[in-house]
């Protein structure tokens, strides 16, 4: 009896090796998300860490009537190592013309590669806007982490009037706005089916918006995090 269950026992403890990541390599990463607004450009983040270290960023940009962007950055070693932009940009005739933008750092935070097309073009990257794109992804850690630790993330979802259903499928009969709104935001919200964007948190049975971020008619798409760079 012991021979036969010798076996099975190491069969059963090889199984549990082998049945996926353990809970120690899940507790590595841990996510944020947030968002802010400043005058005409509203920005959405996304940030990871790996055991307390910077690992990927995103942030989708828009700036009413002078584009947006979607960004997907990338660390190694506690250093920006990689980003990739897409977006577009308007021209001194009020044009907007997509670009792209791919640059890849060394250890020492200096561009290795880097490439700019505006419209088809290919065009040089200055040190000053290479030296705005790192901050760019320095900000994002920066910002999402200290609006987590006030209670805060980025929510998406819609908005009928009476029922709010989050982009991941969540449903909440009360909202709470801890923010001021415009009477014309006020009435749009209690009239017209909406996609609403904002910084807050769900408890209690209820969704609390300390900032909104965005407000869309109703087939806006929820916007996902940037995937740009391949892996």
């Amino acid at each position: 009896m012991k021979n036969l269950l010798l076996p099975s026992l190491m069969f059963s403890l090889l199984v549990g090796c082998s049945s996926g990541p353990s809970r120690s390599d899940l507790d590595q990463y841990r996510d944020y998300t947030g968002g802010r607004t400043m005058g005409d450009t509203t920005s959405l983040y996304w940030y990871t860490e790996r055991l307390v270290s910077p690992y990927t960023a995103a942030d989708y940009v828009t700036a009413g009537d002078y584009g947006w962007f979607k960004t997907d950055y990338r660390w190694a070693g506690g250093e920006l190592r990689e980003l990739v932009r897409e977006g577009e940009q308007v021209n001194d005739n009020e044009e907007l013309l997509p670009y792209t933008i791919h640059v890849r750092f060394n250890k020492r935070g200096e561009a290795i590669y880097q490439q700019y097309r505006i419209d088809g073009k290919v065009l040089p990257l200055s040190a000053s806007k290479l030296d705005w794109l790192k901050q760019e992804a320095l900000n994002i850690p920066k910002i999402t982490k200290e609006q987590n630790n006030q209670g805060s993330q980025l929510i998406q979802g819609y908005w009928d009037g009476s029922e709010f259903e989050t982009c991941t499928d969540k449903s909440f009969d009360e909202v709470e706005f801890n923010q001021t709104l415009p009477s014309f935001v006020v009435n749009r919200l209690a009239a017209i089916d909406s996609y609403v964007a904002f910084l807050g948190s769900d408890r209690n049975n209820k969704v609390v918006i300390e900032a909104l971020l965005m407000l869309a008619e109703d087939d806006h798409d929820c916007i996902e995090r940037p995937s740009l760079i391949e892996s």
